[in-house]
């Protein structure tokens, strides 16, 4: 491969593997599975390891995953909270036991296994014995602070019992929803005509970062306790005996726990753990195993980002054979169409499986996927299922391949395939499937969030022709929402006040609703920032917006194009009109922008501010605050505590403040 090749596919698969860590952290809702994740990261990895020349300290194969959102106090971790090594490979695990073996010098090692939930990472401390604290893992160095939502957790005490209690002990463990409790929320938003959850993971993380209290109370949260981080004085010199410790303060901890010596014993551990977890009442993606002997622990050490001392192996992807009796076509909002395998149900993953996605044309194609084929399909962590792959001898004699439409299957406009694009597009932007799409959109909790307003409400909407586009959901009036299928007085209520509300939701929402093109939650803050409102961009031109960092040409060239459209600014006027009146974040003085072109990284527990309001004076003076330190950054503010943010930007010759340096700089400034 050449070396310009090599840094273009390093770019995009590490483009790629943000994009997925933005929707598994941060959104909750992602859309691969685990184990097509941790490909992409073992495909990055390969290459860096290949090429070293193109390794970088922010690569995503560096770090862990960051769960930090706004709206939450941010704390340091006494002791840094990793992620695991995993693994689905026997081969690969049996190559662990002998890594840590060998650097033990030691046979037969003891280790625990233990159940994998899937659920979210969590750190509990409690100081003298009174629980003080519940944070999320974060970026492993600091997370969020979720206390408030974790009190609604019934299981998790308050106050330890018992004698020999440490000063101050970090616990973590993980956050996770019974499958019944699951069960019970979706039965709830079927009943309301409300989108369902896609499994409990995703609910789960979603419900720790609400800030609505009334409705973390309203659904149910679990935890089970299993790892030990800061703890003073030191009180256990092994992992099993603090798994009793646990038992004994009355937490629950993992629903089977094996102590094994050796490889072959832990294996036989797994290959049991395996067949039990589907009676287990949460969802377990695999095995972890620990070496049991805390002292061997601190020996093997760790890497950037995962101990040397623990794996995790994870559960192969459930598979199933089936027919291909059809394929469909949906048209999403921006046109483009996706095949939809048609399947003979079958049972998969506990569930009954009759459609799995077939990605798109090519991928159909390189696939060779046709009506009438037996066909594998895969369904890891309860995402959409997929078709893996055909069974090729069991091929009808008479079969053809499939041939995509010249037209939308939805309106009947034509469709094309765009330059440089492997989708297939319908042009037709009036396509009623395209209109429910950009509704769906607009309402969605990562734009506008207008409850109530879910894909079973907006396909009724759009075929009872009451709305046709974005800004006819103002139009919308009390006797038509309750004259719709599933809809009582009070949910007619409830999504009317959503409605209003949302009329003054932060400008960046509205800009990410709108649909321009290229323009995500990331871009969308940096536009709202800068300009204040939805009229001052509309005023913008290319070279002007590509002067914003973050908003390359092709970006700025989509929005440019977007409000040229006379039927956006047609809707985009209408949203006015029927009382929009988007939050614009507070505009800069420019006379006080002294940090204007400056980046900040703030780390640590400060003396007098806390996080949020330094990042918030910061911001007021013209500085942007990113959340990981590179090259790139000019200060990093650092407190009590600072952790690894600290050491790389001393790395990398990055300046230090403090806050009275922070202080000191912005009277400085002032008086220049």
């Amino acid at each position: 491969m050449k070396d310009v090749q090599v840094e273009v596919e390093i770019r995009a698969l590490r483009k790629e593997i943000e994009k997925h860590d933005e929707l598994y952290y941060r959104q909750a809702d992602p859309e691969i599975s685990d184990q097509a994740y941790d490909q992409l990261k073992r495909d990055l990895e390969a290459l860096e390891a290949a090429h070293p020349e193109w390794a970088s300290g922010d690569s995503p194969t560096m770090r862990v995953g960051d769960d930090l959102v706004e709206g939450f106090e941010s704390y340091v971790h006494r002791q840094p909270m990793m992620s695991l090594d995993n693994t689905y490979s026997k081969d690969e695990f049996y190559a662990f036991v002998e890594r840590v073996e060998k650097a033990l010098e030691f046979d037969s090692v003891a280790f625990v296994v233990e159940p994998k939930i899937d659920g979210v990472a969590v750190s509990i401390t409690y100081e003298n014995g009174k629980l003080v604290r519940a944070v999320t893992r974060g970026n492993g160095t600091e997370g969020d602070d979720i206390t408030a939502n974790a009190l609604f957790i019934d299981e998790l005490p308050g106050e330890l019992k018992g004698t020999g209690l440490p000063e101050i002990i970090e616990i973590r463990g993980e956050i996770y929803m019974r499958n019944d409790e699951f069960d019970r929320i979706n039965a709830e938003r079927r009943a309301a005509g409300l989108d369902e959850f896609k499994n409990p993971r995703n609910l789960a993380a979603g419900t720790v970062k609400m800030l609505d209290r009334n409705e973390v109370a309203r659904r149910k949260l679990n935890i089970v306790l299993y790892g030990l981080g800061f703890c003073q004085p030191e009180m256990v010199s092994a992992q099993s005996e603090f798994n009793q410790t646990l038992t004994d303060w009355g937490f629950p901890v993992g629903e089977r726990i094996w102590k094994v010596r050796g490889a072959d014993e832990a294996w036989q551990a797994i290959n049991e753990l395996d067949s039990l977890r589907d009676q287990f009442p949460y969802p377990t993606d695999g095995a972890v195993v620990k070496t049991d002997r805390l002292d061997q622990q601190d020996q093997l050490g760790k890497t950037s980002k995962a101990p040397r001392w623990a794996i995790a192996f994870k559960f192969a992807a459930e598979q199933a054979e089936t027919i291909l009796e059809g394929i469909t076509l949906q048209v999403g909002r921006t046109g483009v169409l996706t095949p939809v395998a048609e399947l003979r149900p079958t049972q998969l993953a506990g569930t009954t499986v009759s459609r799995a996605t077939l990605h798109n044309q090519e991928e159909m194609q390189r696939k060779d996927v046709r009506i009438g084929d037996s066909v594998i399909v895969e369904k890891a962590g309860e995402i959409i299922p997929a078709v893996i792959r055909v069974v090729f001898e069991k091929r009808p004699s008479d079969s053809l391949p499939f041939v995509f439409p010249e037209s939308c299957p939805e309106c009947g406009a034509p469709t094309q395939k765009l330059e440089g694009e492997v989708a297939l597009r319908c042009v037709n932007a009036e396509c009623p499937a395209q209109i429910k799409g950009r509704l769906q959109h607009f309402a969605s909790r990562q734009c506008m969030d207008i409850e109530g307003l879910g894909e079973a409400v907006v396909d009724q909407l759009v075929e009872c022709s009451l709305v046709s586009n974005i800004s006819d959901i103002y139009r919308l009036t009390y006797d038509q929402i309750a004259s719709l299928e599933k809809f009582a007085e009070k949910s007619a209520q409830n999504l009317m006040a959503a409605i209003e509300q949302s009329k003054t939701k932060e400008l960046w929402r509205l800009l990410h609703g709108l649909g321009v093109p290229q323009v995500g939650a990331t871009a969308a803050k940096d536009l709202a920032k800068h300009f204040g409102s939805v009229a001052s961009l509309r005023e913008a031109d290319v070279e002007t917006l590509v002067e914003i960092d973050g908003i390359g040409e092709k970006t700025a060239q989509g929005i440019v194009a977007y409000f040229k459209s006379e039927a956006n600014a047609s809707i985009v006027e209408s949203l006015f009109e029927l009382g929009m009146s988007p939050t614009a974040p507070e505009m800069i003085d420019r006379s006080e922008a002294i940090f204007e072109g400056m980046s900040f990284v703030i780390t640590g527990t400060l003396p007098t501010m806390k996080r949020d309001e330094a990042k918030a004076l910061i911001e007021s003076k013209g500085g942007k605050v990113a959340g990981s330190v590179s090259k790139k950054t000019t200060f990093l503010l650092a407190g009590e505590s600072a952790g690894s943010k600290l050491t790389k930007a001393e790395s990398l010759g990055v300046e230090v403040l403090s806050e009275a340096d922070l202080f000191d700089k912005i009277e400085k400034g002032k008086s220049s």
